[in-house]
């Protein structure tokens, strides 16, 4: 793997104090919160100058709320003095204010079965901080909607589940009920659904940045451990630590461990091998999986690994940038 920083990669990294690194993917570090956030945002910006009509996949969530905020900033002031000002100190060496317009955007996942005028949705979010907050063009993003994800007999999900859980061993086994049947039916739609959304992504060249956050177990977008390295977007299960994660934001253990999620698969976010992809993490919490993802061979317990299998262009391509 080729190391090759960019402008504003090099500044920062020349910031972390690292003299270099001897890990199987690069890092950067910083000490806080914010110049988390103004990191990426930086890298993004740079990125998008390059590619002003771009394929992007951005994070939901905690995490990502400086990169909105300084992404944001930058933009709104791009051409007053202190815009001019910070850029320069931050290695961000473009005089035209990119365009996010013509952006394509691709979203990274959605628990289900959640309706998308749901606050806690990740397709709200999606559409509040990205779609909208960035100027996006609605037409050429990707979005998991839930309420438009066809059913058999063109029923709601409700309907068909209307207790919320999707039993995914119909996929293996007879229906033993007319109620099953039509579950089984749509759980195979909804996989003929998850099919053409990849073929989408594929076909707009994939994902050239992705910008993600690492779970608890070292999952990116919902790829837990035991995630082919070749996965694809599906309808999947998830494990207790996800589980425990998202119990805040569905209301619970009790909901949390009943939902199931569409999610992008770790192919998906490696299948343009060209493509800029930023995990960052933060907190002591995450140092045990972030010491994995950095250090280990190639493995199913590591999602994070397979960025291992990207190949470096004109910048740095995985990092993984933790608080220190």
């Amino acid at each position: 793997m080729v190391t090759r920083f960019s402008p504003v990669e090099e500044l920062f990294f020349h910031k972390s104090g690292v003299k270099k690194t001897s890990t199987k993917i690069p890092y950067i570090t910083v000490d806080n919160f914010p110049q988390l956030g103004m990191f990426t945002a930086f890298r993004f910006l740079e990125w998008v100058a390059d590619n002003p009509e771009g394929v992007i996949s951005l994070p939901t969530g905690k995490t990502p709320e400086y990169f909105i905020r300084w992404t944001q900033y930058l933009l709104e002031n791009w051409n007053n003095a202190k815009g001019k000002k910070i850029r320069e100190e931050h290695g961000l060496k473009i005089d035209k204010k990119p365009d996010l317009s013509k952006l394509h955007f691709v979203q990274i996942d959605e628990f289900y079965p959640v309706s998308s005028s749901q606050k806690n949705s990740f397709y709200h979010y999606v559409n509040e901080f990205y779609i909208k907050g960035f100027g996006l063009d609605p037409d050429r993003a990707l979005l998991i909607n839930c309420d438009q994800i066809p059913l058999v007999d063109g029923k709601k999900f409700a309907e068909v589940f209307p207790d919320s859980i999707v039993d995914l061993s119909l996929r293996y086994r007879e229906a033993k009920s007319k109620k099953e049947k039509e579950q089984q039916d749509s759980i195979f739609m909804i996989d003929d659904w998850c099919v053409k959304y990849e073929r989408k992504i594929r076909e707009k060249g994939g994902i050239g940045f992705f910008l993600g956050g690492i779970g608890p177990d070292g999952h990116i977008a919902f790829n837990t451990r035991g995630s082919d390295h070749f996965s694809t977007t599906r309808l999947t299960g998830t494990n207790f630590e996800t589980q425990a994660q998202a119990a805040g934001d569905l209301g619970g253990i009790e909901v949390s461990r009943n939902r199931l999620v569409i999610t992008i698969g770790l192919e998906s976010i490696t299948y343009n091998k060209e493509a800029v992809a930023i995990l960052f993490a933060a907190g002591e919490a995450k140092a045990p999986v972030v010491k994995n993802a950095l250090e280990s061979e190639l493995s199913v317990l590591y999602p994070a690994t397979v960025l291992q299998l990207c190949r470096i262009v004109s910048s740095i391509l995985p990092k993984v940038l933790v608080l220190s």
